[in-house]
């Protein structure tokens, strides 16, 4: 086992789905012994998560391997304990270990400390109180367990730093003792000491120092050691030092220190290995916040990066020029981040690109029309990757101007984009955001410095609307810009001449199934009929950042409502006074609230409940008491007596409370009289002398009920040929009878085939006036044979011919003694009459007939003797037991049915 659960994680680890071998592997971890235990939890943190449904059955053992006096068992277990653990089972081993933070192995305590670390960042509050043990553990003889508390005490510094500020001096000392290499020689890597503990103190020591001077100045010293001490031979020698280069950057700055990261960044920006220009870059950008100087003595070596075939740098480095940029650099930092942008596919990082540039050209841009060529170059590459905020924040500060009290320079400003817009509208292809800010500049400014006329932008525009179709935003902006041109003509008192190409478009607009186009080209049509003051009023000419004083109030209808008032009006009445009406606002909280609950749901539907239909059970066509019937999908049903038992009016009117009185039987069995066949109960076998239910019969039955709805009987083509074969068919008569009105009646084909009925026969026909149970029903489907196609039973009708031909050639007495031993159709009559009887009795008949009815010492044996061919009574008499038995020959024992004819 132990070796197929290490096959089942190398399973895992491809991919597929080894989950039918989980619960072995928790089975593993109750083994006693100390390898099958370590591979299970090795197995169950691996397989796992905290929300498995097994893990309430690893609790318990987790609990007990706690306190085994193995502390190899112990620490598996604290494995186990830090990966499957959830919330609501911390309780239930926290006590544990907290127990173990004493225990004398320093493994225990150090996986114990990782435990409670691991509570920490699960449920803060369930180890809120012990975070004491964490300052204990600080000064634990043992290096591993003291540097293993140093990660639960960066999360607590992180989240609360004065609260920690008691302990720089004790980082400062762990952290000098570390670098005097004081510690163990198992802990050091590549000749340096303990680098992974100096990182986590020098983070640390970065927290605490930030805007702390007090606490930054007892740091000084040890970095400095640090700085000087460090291999830069090895990567993580290095790694050191750039933690050390984060820590100057972070603490208050010291000149001595910032000059020894200087060098270290030099280093980096001086080798040859990508890594270390990677960090040089991200080092300087630090620095650069505090001396920003210090990027002046690598100009080359930034450049030498951006150059650089390697993409990350290439994109550090670009984030580091971001950084450095000022008036005097913008123009060149922002042309290669635009060249940058256009060499890109990354769609990502364009966007990102792209904002920076803008942000960059709106800070430093150094005259208007280096602004305006940049923000075209960004639109053009970009797209509508630009974010649309972008677009929103140039129209706004076109709209503004940059701030200053000089008109002119906001005139040129406008003006230059506005010629720069109708130059970029020739090009075939522009951006969909791009196009919504030419449009708004051209409707404000467009004609605002008289260079271009009305009619000319006003073409244009048609032109934009026309070539992108497809964009209703940009057909919306469009149209909304001839609006604000054509008010701005009429307000200035010119005439409007309005283009074709603006009239067929204005109506093709009006009729357009966007209700937007629709409502701003009626807006446009109604203005264009407004006279020179109410088009001043409503488009004044450059007013699109000024604030429109919205009046909530409505005061502007004050009058209106007092002479309503005059008029009889009622008053209003507001709607914390209304008493008699429900509050409208509890129902618009009411459907925030639903809005707000009724989000996104990920977990599954419930399934649906089968609703169990109420079955109505046929019911008797002379009674209205109904009787169950056993539908397919039930169990077999076993019955002790050979009559169906009535089921009581008052438990059938319980059960469904259905009333028939009066109603035709249409469907279902017909009625149980007592003068009739017992053919629709439960029928018997007499085999061997015993009585048995014939369940086959009844599970025939079943299937039977929905195939004769208006007939008792009605056989099938296969039984019909059968019974053709037997008695040539059933006849009127039978048919009569099987409804119970009339006995059956022998068919003309035996009435010429026999001789006239004696005393028994008569006797025996007044006993079959009960309809006999279908004697073809053999209780099964009937099963096509595999055998020739030969009928036994026109065998058995070939068998009659000759015996009634040698009898009727014997004398008178003879001829009485033939009519005297059972016929066939006496035969089948009385088996079928008396069920009840024993196959003894059947088969007397047969074997015995009555001797005291011989004459002249010829017997009905010697008749059958003196023909040739098979003996007739023991063929009927082997067919007969046969077909008692409820078997088919001809298609379950083919030899069976030779040794019968034969």
């Amino acid at each position: 086992m132990k070796e197929y659960i290490i096959r089942l994680v190398y399973v895992e680890m491809l991919g597929h789905d080894a989950s039918f071998g989980y619960i072995h592997a928790v089975k593993m971890i109750h083994d006693d012994s100390l390898l099958v235990k370590r591979t299970g939890y090795l197995a169950v943190t691996l397989f796992l998560n905290e929300d498995h449904d097994l893990i309430i059955l690893i609790v318990n053992t987790i609990q007990k391997d706690l306190k085994s006096d193995n502390y190899l068992v112990v620490c598996a277990a604290l494995n186990a304990v830090c990966k499957l653990i959830n919330e609501e089972t911390i309780p239930a081993v926290l006590p544990q270990i907290v127990e173990l933070l004493a225990h004398p192995k320093e493994a225990v305590r150090k996986k114990a400390i990782m435990a409670l670390h691991r509570f920490y960042q699960k449920s803060p509050s369930s180890v809120s109180h012990l975070v004491s043990n964490f300052r204990k553990r600080l000064c634990d003889n043992d290096p591993g367990v003291m540097g293993a508390t140093l990660c639960p005490l960066f999360d607590l510094i992180t989240n609360d730093v004065n609260s920690y500020k008691d302990l720089v001096i004790s980082f400062v000392s762990i952290l000098k003792q570390v670098a005097e290499r004081r510690l163990p020689k198992a802990y050091d890597y590549h000749q340096m000491p303990a680098p992974f503990i100096q990182i986590k103190l020098l983070k640390i020591l970065a927290l605490l120092g930030s805007s702390d001077k007090q606490a930054s100045e007892n740091m000084y010293t040890v970095v400095g050691d640090i700085f000087r001490k460090c291999d830069s031979s090895s990567n993580i020698g290095n790694a050191v030092l750039y933690e050390c280069i984060c820590c100057v950057s972070s603490i208050y700055p010291n000149p001595k220190l910032l000059e020894s990261a200087a060098d270290a960044i030099s280093r980096f920006l001086k080798s040859d290995s990508h890594n270390l220009k990677y960090m040089g870059i991200d080092a300087l950008g630090r620095l650069i916040k505090i001396s920003p100087e210090i990027a002046e003595q690598h100009q080359l070596a930034v450049i030498d990066c951006l150059e650089d075939p390697d993409d990350t740098l290439k994109r550090k480095t670009f984030e580091l020029l971001y950084k450095m940029t000022k008036s005097t650099n913008v123009e060149v930092i922002v042309d290669r981040m635009i060249d940058y942008m256009n060499s890109i596919n990354d769609n990502h990082y364009k966007t990102e690109i792209a904002s920076r540039c803008v942000e960059l050209a709106e800070q430093f841009a150094p005259s208007n029309q280096w602004f305006i060529q940049t923000m075209n170059k960004v639109f053009e590459h970009a797209g509508d990757l630009v974010n649309i905020k972008v677009a929103h924040n140039l129209m706004r500060l076109i709209a503004e101007g940059f701030g200053e009290d000089d008109d002119t320079a906001d005139s040129q400003l406008r003006s230059s984009a506005v010629e720069s817009y109708l130059h970029i509208l020739g090009e075939p292809k522009l951006p969909s955001v791009f196009l919504q800010v030419i449009c708004w500049v051209l409707g404000e400014y467009g004609t605002a410095d008289g260079k271009y006329s009305a009619s000319y932008i006003t073409g244009k525009l048609c032109d934009v609307a026309e070539a992108y179709s497809n964009d209703e935003t940009v057909k919306a902006y469009a149209v909304t810009a001839l609006m604000k041109i054509y008010a701005f003509e009429i307000a200035a008192g010119r005439k409007v001449d309005m283009l074709p190409e603006c009239h067929s478009l204005m109506e093709e607009f009006l009729a357009s199934h966007s209700t937007d186009l629709q409502q701003r080209a009626y807006e446009l049509q109604a203005v264009i009929g407004l006279d020179a003051h109410a088009v001043e009023s409503i488009l004044p000419s450059d007013a699109s950042c000024e604030d429109i004083e919205v009046d909530k109030a409505l005061s502007f209808l004050n009058d209106y409502i007092q002479e309503a008032i005059e008029k009889g009006a009622q008053p209003y009445i507001p709607e914390s006074e209304r008493t008699g009406m429900l509050n409208i606002s509890n129902f618009r909280n009411q459907d925030h609230h639903e809005a707000s609950s009724h989000g996104l749901r990920f977990e599954a539907y419930e399934l649906p409940k089968q609703t169990v239909q109420a079955r109505i059970p046929p019911a008797s066509l002379a009674s209205t008491e109904l009787v169950p019937v056993p539908e397919p999908m039930y169990p077999r049903e076993s019955y002790q007596t050979t009559t169906v038992p009535s089921v009581s009016s008052d438990a059938a009117s319980t059960e469904l409370k259905l009333r028939l009185d009066g109603v035709q039987k249409r469907w279902g069995r017909q009625t149980h009289f007592p003068s009739t066949s017992t053919s629709n109960s439960t029928s018997l076998k007499t085999v061997n002398g015993i009585t048995q239910v014939d369940g086959s019969n009844t599970a025939n039955s079943r299937t039977r009920e929905t195939y004769d709805s208006r007939k008792q009987v009605e056989i099938s083509p296969e039984k019909q040929k059968l019974a053709a074969s037997l008695f040539g068919g059933p006849s009127k008569t039978e048919k009569k009878s099987a409804t119970g009105h009339k006995s059956s009646k022998p068919s003309s084909h035996m009435v010429k085939s026999h001789a006239p009925k004696s005393s028994m026969e008569v006797a025996s026909e007044k006993t079959s006036v009960q309809q006999p149970p279908d004697l073809l029903d053999f209780g099964e489907p009937t099963v096509k044979s595999t055998a020739p196609s030969l009928d036994p039973f026109k065998d058995l009708e070939g068998l009659l011919e000759p015996t009634t031909q040698v009898s009727s050639a014997v004398n008178h007495s003879s001829t009485a003694a033939v009519t005297k031993s059972p016929d066939i159709m006496g035969l089948y009559t009385e088996t079928t009459a008396g069920a009840h009887h024993k196959d003894s009795d059947i088969l007397s008949g047969l074997s015995n007939p009555p001797m005291t009815n011989m004459v002249g010492g010829t017997t009905t044996m010697q008749v059958a003797q003196s023909s040739k061919g098979p003996n007739l009574k023991d063929s009927l008499e082997k067919d007969a037991l046969v077909r008692q038995m409820g078997v088919t020959p001809s298609s379950q024992n083919p030899n069976l049915f030779k040794d019968i004819l034969g």
